[in-house]
């Protein structure tokens, strides 16, 4: 199984930022294997930070559902004190969220989830040239192999 690890990524920004979400925690529930990630930036609670999930469970069917989940929290803008010179603690405004979730026959192979995967990222990405697929990395282990992190 693959060890959890740090995710750095790039947003889409128009100056894009690299966000490094830290390895949390790994947690089974009821045959769920779920993988968590969040943002350790200084200054911004830990509710308010940016985050990802990664999923891995096998139906009744035998299909393999495999999930990511990457949120990001939008802080309310605090215009200053008020007249009695409180001023209001940050709070989480709203969430925008992604889910993209793969399933996978029993019957599957790596290569034809790796196709359907890669095929998807470059549907999303409008990628209209060839591009070699990344193979390693807790999502791509978690869709092509059916690996989830431990």
């Amino acid at each position: 199984m693959s060890q959890i690890a740090d995710i750095v990524a790039f947003d889409g920004a128009a100056t894009p930022v690299t966000h490094t979400l830290k390895a949390i925690s790994v947690t089974r529930d009821k045959g769920v294997i779920t993988g968590e990630w969040r943002e350790a930036k200084a200054g911004v609670p830990v509710y308010a930070q940016v985050r990802a999930l990664a999923k891995m469970q096998r139906n009744a069917s035998g299909v393999w559902r495999c999930e990511l989940r990457t949120v990001v929290p939008v802080m309310e803008s605090i215009s200053g004190q008020n007249a009695a010179g409180y001023t209001a603690a940050p709070k989480v405004a709203y969430e925008n969220t992604v889910v993209i979730t793969g399933f996978f026959h029993e019957r599957s192979d790596e290569a034809g989830r790796r196709l359907v995967r890669q095929l998807a990222t470059n549907v999303f990405g409008s990628v209209t040239t060839s591009v070699t697929p990344v193979t390693t990395g807790p999502m791509p282990e978690l869709f092509d192999q059916l690996i989830a992190v431990s």
